[in-house]
């Protein structure tokens, strides 16, 4: 029955590939949130395939970097909680946050946005990528795809690669060259202790760290670290510290 509603969900959520170079922020029809429209309507307002696909390759040539954390297609396995659903092939627009899928890598094929349910993970390098809702350090509670790179007793750690699209500036003379509008990629990361209804970002450092934390955990980590001579700049350097975490 749930292999039934994933493929279900596949194919009623056809992705807006049109809107993703414009820096706007997709609706949840469009981004496989919302189950309300069909894909014979949405279809319509985007029009045919080979129109879609003209318009992405020229914007993109027009444009810095890239809304994708890479922009071929990679296979990956498709989980519904723990159930495997089979292999796909998956490219992550992290501007919208939405995960576009393929079942082959034929040009003809269409392209369409994999649904926001919490309960579907995909699996990358090992470790395990779904849609989270979290809290930034700004205090902005925002939902967006995390990677789990730490699964831990006490202590989960996650990464997420944020991208964000800047506008370009015409020439204001032609001594000065034009400033073309770029997408820049940012990488930002998360922790979730057990028995807590809440994903905190994290900043890449020691105090900043330990302030979230409480009690012998606290203490426990600023022993470790100092005695260890760990300065938490690197992705390393906090994994090294949650998987110290998880051991007491």
């Amino acid at each position: 029955m749930k292999k039934l509603l994933l493929l279900a969900t596949l194919a009623l959520s056809t992705s807006f590939l049109t809107a993703q170079y414009s820096g706007q922020a997709l609706s949840n029809a469009s981004s496989g949130g919302s189950m309300d429209g069909s894909a014979a309507i949405i279809n319509t307002l985007l029009g045919d395939m080979a129109s879609r696909d003209a318009k992405r390759t020229k914007n993109y040539d027009e444009f810095q970097g890239s809304p994708y954390v890479s922009n071929n297609f990679k296979q990956t396995d498709i989980f519904y909680n723990d159930e495997n659903m089979g292999r796909m092939f998956y490219r992550y627009n992290a501007l919208n946050e939405e995960i576009e899928i393929k079942n082959t890598l034929l040009e003809e094929e269409g392209v369409k946005g994999l649904s926001r349910d919490k309960n579907i993970s995909l699996l990358i390098d090992g470790k395990k990528l779904s849609f989270k809702t979290f809290v930034t350090s700004k205090n902005q509670t925002l939902n967006g795809y995390l990677l789990l790179l730490n699964d831990g007793n006490t202590y989960d750690l996650y990464r997420r690669i944020r991208v964000k699209f800047t506008e370009g500036k015409p020439a204001p003379n032609s001594f000065v060259k034009a400033v073309p509008a770029r997408f820049s990629q940012f990488t930002e990361y998360y922790f979730q202790k057990e028995g807590v209804n809440r994903i905190d970002e994290i900043p890449l450092s020691n105090s900043k760290l330990l302030k979230q934390l409480e009690g012998s955990d606290k203490e426990a980590l600023k022993k470790y670290l100092k005695e260890n001579k760990i300065k938490i700049k690197e992705e390393e350097d906090l994994i090294k510290a949650f998987v110290y975490l998880n051991t007491l």
